[in-house]
């Protein structure tokens, strides 16, 4: 066949089994390696070009960097909270350390145990943001301060490519320079790069902004421009691509860069993934069964606990450290990539390749189980995690986070927009009113906005013991989740609250389904709003 036919082939099967991983909802990484291995000469042997398919992988890994620099906007990073800091900084030295040790005891020679070490620390931030999206999390807490360990992480993974390249930047067939001579060109062009920054890259963007299709070529143009660069001083072009993407992230443009780039992105990581299942060698793999299903265990429980035991330290309760523990159960792509360099610089060979893929569709693949069915997995484990929880976790206290005041008659869980109007109007008609939310900002545009308003969520039926709901006449959920609201109700019921409950009804189905369950008070937010509406208009036409 030729290289055309192979790519095709090798597309069509991508596009077959990747259907299949959607359907057992899976992230697609495993469906591309897995065609890989089909496609290599372990299986059905289609696959006998590699240069093309490298080079692809490689632009592919460039403009991952790219876009990763580019989502790094300082005034995100300056705005980390203490947590994220210690859970990120916490459990990159855990994984590390224990790791080390871990990987020493299996056998593995000190320079590929450091490796793979290295590699254990990495979750997938692509992976976390799409499961998080999904279940509507990604604004929780236990999301935000996922998000912002994983900004950590992300920041280490280019600083350790950066590290691998000043430890052995050439081959010993191409000597470079010397590394004081190395790192003062590196100095030097960081300080040309922020003058750019500065005055040079907004007015460039601005200029092409009319045409996206300019704008988007102007972006690959930079980044790949300064990924040959950085490859012509003896540095990675992954370092080069990221500082590409770091040098436009501070623009008022780099949203809508980002969002043309993801798509491609996506597309050539495909052939890094493809290119990565070719080159397995299952002669190696055979033997390292048993490694990868130890390291994997570490990984699926020990970087969780962790972070629940930095969090539980930290004040804030159990449920909230199991979830955010969650999304650190598995290893990223940046881990096969950052082993895969060393590779290249001829530091480790293709068993720790290898060593680590396995590991990665393990923990990616149980991970992804464990994020999507957090609550009835925490439900179950939830007796034995006291011990990562204060007596006391005054971080998500009600008393401590509720404003001073007399107890309230009406609870309000969701502080939307609509649970924000709703809240106002019970106030206005005289009654107290205690808002709930889970997102931190919605909670501080309701405080601005003058209700009085905590942390909480609805999943969590131990927080209701927190809550004031002895003094409630009622507790209202303005929650757009069905099955949330089910959780919910069925919680007050066990804490035999004695109070009027209402839930919301945002989908066709959902009142129906709820009264089925036991809910009195159903309210219809669309449809009570248009009611209203039309019956207003018709008042209105009347008088016309």
């Amino acid at each position: 066949m030729s290289l055309f036919q192979e790519v095709a082939i090798l597309l069509a099967l991508s596009a077959l089994v990747g259907g299949i991983a959607v359907k057992l909802r899976q992230p697609l990484i495993i469906a591309y390696i897995l065609v890989g291995i089909l496609a290599g000469p372990a299986v059905l042997g289609l696959s006998s070009e590699n240069e093309p398919l490298q080079l692809l992988a490689e632009i592919g890994i460039t403009v991952l960097l790219f876009v990763v620099g580019l989502k790094l906007d300082m005034r995100l990073v300056r705005t980390l909270g203490p947590v994220a800091l210690a859970t990120g900084l916490g459990q990159l030295t855990f994984t590390i350390v224990f790791g080390y040790g871990l990987c020493t005891l299996l056998g593995l020679e000190w320079l590929t145990a450091l490796y793979v070490a290295v590699a254990l620390t990495f979750s997938s931030t692509i992976i976390i943001v799409k499961l998080l999206s999904d279940k509507g999390e990604i604004d929780s807490l236990h999301g935000r301060i996922a998000m912002g360990f994983l900004i950590v992480q992300d920041i280490a993974v280019v600083l350790a490519m950066l590290g691998l390249n000043l430890y052995q930047p050439n081959s010993a067939e191409q000597p470079g320079m010397h590394p004081l001579l190395l790192a003062a060109t590196l100095l030097g062009s960081l300080g040309v790069l922020f003058l750019l920054m500065r005055y040079a890259l907004p007015r460039l963007l601005n200029m092409m902004a009319d045409s996206p299709e300019l704008l988007m070529l102007m972006a690959i143009a930079w980044g790949t421009l300064l990924a040959a660069g950085a490859d012509s001083l003896g540095l990675s072009k992954e370092i080069g691509a990221f500082l590409a993407g770091f040098s436009l992230a501070s623009t008022s443009l780099r949203e809508a860069v980002a969002s043309r780039l993801t798509s491609l992105r996506d597309f050539l990581l495909l052939f890094f993934f493809l290119h990565l299942g070719l080159q397995l060698d299952f002669a190696h793999i055979h033997g390292q069964i048993g490694s990868a299903l130890i390291l994997s265990a570490f990984v699926l429980i020990g970087n969780p606990l962790i972070v629940m035991a930095i969090m539980g330290w930290m004040g804030y309760r159990k449920r909230t450290g199991f979830m955010a523990g969650l999304t650190v159960a598995q290893i990223s792509e940046f881990s096969i990539i950052f082993v895969a360099m060393g590779i290249g610089l001829g530091h480790v060979g293709q068993d720790a390749l290898g060593l680590t893929t396995l590991v990665g569709l393990i923990t990616i693949t149980l991970s992804t189980y464990m994020i999507l069915y957090a609550q009835p997995l925490f439900a179950r484990l939830s007796p034995w995690l006291g011990p990562f929880e204060r007596h006391i976790p005054h971080r998500e206290n009600a008393d401590d986070n509720a404003p001073a005041g007399e107890q309230p008659h009406i609870i309000v869980y969701g502080m939307g927009r609509y649970g924000r109007k709703l809240a106002a109007q019970l106030e206005l008609g005289g009654r107290r009113v205690l808002g709930v939310d889970f997102d931190p900002q919605a909670l501080a545009q309701a405080r601005e906005e003058g209700l009085n308003a905590c942390y909480g969520d609805a999943e969590d039926a131990d927080f209701l013991s927190h809550m004031p709901l002895s003094h409630a006449q009622a507790l209202i959920s303005t929650i757009p989740q069905r099955e949330v609201n089910a959780i919910l109700f069925r919680a007050l019921r066990s804490a035999a609250f004695k109070g009027q409950i209402t839930l919301s009804a945002f989908r066709a189905g959902d009142a129906e389904a709820l009264h089925h369950a036991g809910a009195a008070s159903v309210l219809r937010p669309y449809s009570d709003a248009a009611e209203t509406a039309a019956r207003r208009l018709l008042e209105e036409i009347k008088q016309l």
